[in-house]
């Protein structure tokens, strides 16, 4: 069962949290890793290096716009070939991120975040929410009768 008064304020949870991550991640590309320093990374892992800058902007805008809630839906489904490409890096290292190089469960869970963002909707304090249309999806409650 849903909380009809309380939903949107965890939608909004949903929200600023991975809008934070996204603009922590961007940060860490540029102040720690530095630019170079992750397309080389990227060439070593066999994305092309030219990718850098596109990602770390993305992330960055893409992260200020979920945060605040403007069209946060839309860039939430951008990100997602971001967060799949981190899922393919870290496959490799298993599943805990604590392993060397860092596994795949964070990625995967943040793509699964930013998937129920855009089935769940903006929440509260979105500046410019997303609404699907009414007729886009089947109802989904249980017929009687």
């Amino acid at each position: 069962m849903i909380h009809n008064r309380l939903a949107p304020y965890g939608a909004f949870t949903i929200r600023a949290a991975l809008g934070i991550m996204f603009i922590a991640h961007a940060y860490l590309k540029i102040a720690v890793f530095t630019a170079p320093g992750f397309a080389g990374f990227l060439g070593q892992v066999g994305f092309p290096p030219f990718l850098a800058w596109p990602i770390i902007l993305a992330e960055l805008i893409g992260g200020i716009a979920i945060l605040t809630g403007f069209y946060a839906r839309i860039f939430s489904v951008a990100l997602l070939p971001v967060l799949l490409g981190a899922l393919l890096v870290h496959a490799p290292n298993g599943w805990v991120f604590n392993a060397p190089n860092g596994g795949w469960e964070y990625p995967a869970f943040l793509a699964a975040a930013a998937i129920a963002h855009v089935l769940i909707g903006d929440g509260a304090f979105a500046l410019k929410p997303v609404t699907l249309p009414a007729n886009s999806a089947p109802a989904l409650r249980p017929r009687i009768g």
